[in-house]
This record gives structure tokens, sequence and C-alpha cells, in this order.
């Protein structure tokens, strides 16, 4: 085994691993943890503004009817603004793409997180392998997982912005 105070006792998902510096240290590792900070961090920045901007949306929405229903002066001007207000909100969100960013960047979140499990666990594409090999094979399979990722980004920003052309 090249570490064994990873794999005695009984751990849980939760617990903090005593990984030994020479891992911690490693550009492979410390690549890892930046790379799924990154990616967790961003994906819940892109849920916050997707999930206002379609809250909003929704109270909008939810408000046109209402205003039309009630004698209010300038009803229809207010009714008017909510629907552009939706409608502004709406292509923000497209042209951001808060919602496919979310999920893409979750996505690798949890195949970076899968990854470092199975190299603490010395499983998969880890298993029988030399620390240093094992280091070599994680630095190549965290940056696939943020390659691919990078390419999907590039593919869904080439299609936006062949969408708004036309």
């Amino acid at each position: 085994m090249i570490w064994p105070n990873l794999v005695e006792g009984d751990y849980t998902m939760n617990e903090t691993y005593a990984i030994p510096d020479q891992i911690k240290n490693h550009p492979a590792w410390i690549r890892l943890e930046n790379q799924q900070k990154w990616y967790s961090n961003n994906s819940s920045l892109n849920k916050k503004w997707f999930m206002a901007f379609k809250v909003i949306q929704i109270v909008l929405a939810a408000f046109i009817p209402v205003v039309a229903l009630i004698e209010i002066p300038n009803a229809k001007f207010i009714s008017a603004i909510s629907g552009a207000l939706i409608v502004i909100l709406e292509a923000i969100q497209q042209l951001f793409q808060f919602s496919s960013l979310w999920v893409e960047y979750r996505s690798t979140t949890e195949n970076l997180k899968h990854e470092k499990y199975l190299f603490l666990a010395l499983s998969g594409p880890y298993r029988n392998l030399t620390q240093e090999d094992a280091l070599f094979t994680l630095a190549a399979r965290v940056e696939e997982h943020v390659s691919k990722e990078h390419a999907k980004w590039i593919d869904t920003s080439k299609k936006a912005i062949s969408e708004k052309r036309s």
C-alpha cells in the first residue's frame, strides 16, 4: 500500500483524510483540489443566478393578470413593463447560459470527486500502481475531465453564437 493511513479504519464520506504531505503537495493533487473547488463554486453561482432569474420571471408573469384585473392607473404600462422584464431576464439567461453551466459544472465537480475517491481508495485505474504512477495517472485523468468540460463549453458557446446570428 502506498498510503496505509488512508485505507485503515472506518471512514465516512464527510471525514477528513490524513493525506500525506508528499501527495498534498504534488501538482496533480493541487490541480485536482483547485479544479474541484472552482467547478463547485461556479456551479453554485450559476445555479443561484438561474434560480433568481426564474423566480423573478415567475413573479412578474403572475403579476401581469392580477394587474389587468384590478382597476389601477397605468395598469397597461405596469403589465407592459412586467412583460418586457420577463423577456429581458430570459434573454440574459440565454446569453450567459446559467442553467447549462450550472449542470455542466456540477457534473465536472462530481466527476472530479469520483476521481479523488478512486485515487484515495487505490481503486479502478489506480489499483496496483506505485505512488508515482498513481499521481501521474491522477494528473492525466483530472486534465481529461477538465478538457472534456472545456470542449463542451466551446461547443455550447459556438452554438449560442450561431443561433444568435440566425
